[in-house]
């Protein structure tokens, strides 16, 4: 016949319990917090006063507020988050984590300044324009969608080009490259 346990054995049991639960909730709240830190970092690494703080985006700023992205008829105006960051998580967070190398290279000094960074700009360029190809333009989609276009209200050109690229599956920046900032000329 078993033993019953004295009342001093079940003490240790239940304070290991205990701090069991309070690390547990601990770590569930430290989770919370650092959920809450990296959504707003993200949030505020999104906004256009950061994206143009550095020295070197001064001229792609000032292209951008010369675009019909900047500056529209029906008012509605994009950021730099809104093109280059991608909505879905996983991809944003490849995005954001890619891009830390361009603050890298301002610090470093090999895009600190105007010259620099024109000589490095096509191969910026490039970069971003793969990425658009390989996701099918999706951050240009959530605004544009061929299948909505008024084809007959746009311009001969433009109507022939669209129905085409859509028959043909193009995507956007195939043809729309320097749409909001000028495209640099392809080095010799």
């Amino acid at each position: 016949m078993p033993t019953p346990k004295r009342q001093d054995e079940a003490k240790p049991i239940w304070r290991r319990r205990r701090v069991a639960i309070l690390l547990v909730s601990a770590l569930f709240v430290a989770g919370i917090g650092f959920s809450a830190l990296f959504n707003a970092s993200i949030a505020y690494t999104n906004e256009m006063e950061f994206c143009v703080s550095c020295h070197t985006m001064e001229t792609v700023y000032e292209e951008y507020q010369e675009s019909l992205h900047f500056r529209n008829q029906s008012g509605v105006r994009t950021t730099c988050s809104d093109c280059h960051v991608p909505k879905p998580f996983i991809p944003k967070v490849v995005t954001k984590t890619i891009a830390a190398k361009d603050v890298y290279h301002e610090i470093l000094g090999t895009i600190d300044t105007d010259e620099k960074f024109e000589a490095r700009r096509w191969e910026m360029a490039s970069r971003v324009w793969a990425k658009m190809e390989r996701s099918d333009s999706r951050e240009c989609r959530r605004c544009h969608q061929l299948d909505s276009m008024d084809l007959s209200e746009q311009g001969r050109t433009a109507r022939r080009r669209h129905a085409s690229a859509e028959e043909r599956g193009q995507t956007c920046i195939e043809c729309h490259k320097g749409v909001a900032h000028d495209q640099p000329l392809k080095p010799r």
